[in-house]
């Protein structure tokens, strides 16, 4: 059998997980609301610190709903340069809400923006160039390796678009993994924004769904926005029992998946040359030593029974989650470190 490492979003529900779907109470949730689903938004809110909170299909359309809501279409909103809303959401920023998404590069050899990169790139007023909008934040940072953005640093990031009248969205798809992997609440990191998504189809190991939380006002138009984009679901308490399920069966456990990418970090650390991004959580990044080709290593470690993902020519990323135990994720290691080597002795 295959070990995928692509993504923590392979996992297979839970024979429990199954169960909570199969007995939830459902009603139709376009034209009453769903029972199931207002009693997971209600506790995602409670959560978080936020008034409201709506359950969505998935985290990109979340991300869009938090972007139209709260910026103007021909302006800016700024965000980290390696952020998953420019690189991996089909410029739906640009094509949904008509607005440019304009990179903030981290400075210093940091792996993700901070306050004081975010206030060097916000553009003084002119006529000749957009104005900004709003700023987005993401944490955990999936293109930095499942970086954690500390609380302080996120207050002196809100505090920086506060600064220049400006709403954050925070893209907090793996925030759960944040304050599993910090102790920080998770109300604490939220009160850093003025809306967050959450998926519970990455670490909580659900089928599919995310959330977006925010004050009542602007739930209230992000419904609307939804609604727009498709998002509507009828008997949709079947998709929220999962994640009610996974509340409370698998948010405690994702400190497994952070020693386990650990584990997987250092055996893979220094394979020929490789080098890896310390890991903060559950996303290992893998920088290939000079000559090597991401494809070249994810194919020879298909072919001893590991997947992992092409990240880029010269990076490949490894992701541990809940179907995956300490052991086969040490065999995974041995697999891909094994890749790299061979791939680096063909070149």
């Amino acid at each position: 059998m295959l070990i995928d490492l692509r993504s923590d979003t392979v996992t297979k529900p839970t024979p429990a997980m199954r169960r909570a779907m199969t007995e939830a109470e459902v009603g139709d949730d376009v034209l009453d609301g769903d029972p199931t689903v207002r009693r997971l938004e209600a506790r995602v809110a409670e959560l978080l610190g936020k008034e409201a909170a709506l359950f969505f299909p998935t985290g990109t359309m979340a991300n869009q709903t938090g972007i139209a809501v709260s910026s103007s279409p021909g302006t800016e909103a700024l965000l980290d340069a390696n952020a998953h809303i420019i690189h991996w959401e089909m410029a739906g920023a640009a094509a949904i809400c008509g607005v440019q998404v304009r990179g903030v590069t981290p400075g210093d050899g940091r792996h993700v923006m901070n306050a004081e990169d975010l206030e060097r790139t916000i553009r003084p007023p002119s006529i000749h160039a957009p104005s900004a909008s709003l700023v987005c934040v993401e944490n955990t940072h999936n293109g930095a390796g499942g970086k954690v953005t500390p609380l302080a640093e996120l207050r002196a990031l809100r505090a920086v678009a506060d600064g220049h009248a400006l709403p954050v969205h925070m893209d907090g798809a793996r925030l759960w993994n944040a304050s599993a992997a910090t102790g920080t609440p998770l109300a604490d990191f939220a009160a850093c924004a003025h809306t967050v998504m959450l998926s519970f189809s990455k670490g909580l190991g659900c089928p599919v769904g995310a959330i977006l939380v925010g004050d009542a006002a602007t739930m209230k138009r992000a419904h609307m926005v939804r609604k727009r984009l498709g998002g509507g679901m009828r008997q949709s308490g079947i998709l929220a029992a999962a994640a009610l399920y996974a509340l409370d069966a698998h948010l405690a456990r994702l400190p497994e998946d952070h020693s386990n990418a650990k584990r997987f970090a250092d055996r893979v650390d220094g394979a020929a040359g490789a080098r890896v991004v310390p890991p903060d959580t559950n996303i290992v990044m893998i920088d290939l030593p000079a000559g090597v080709t991401s494809g070249a290593v994810a194919a020879a470690a298909k072919g001893d029974g590991v997947l992992i993902s092409p990240w880029s020519n010269s990076r490949v990323r490894a992701v541990a989650h809940l179907d995956v135990d300490t052991a086969t994720v040490t065999r995974a290691a041995d697999v891909v470190r094994t890749a790299i080597e061979r791939s680096a002795a063909a070149g």
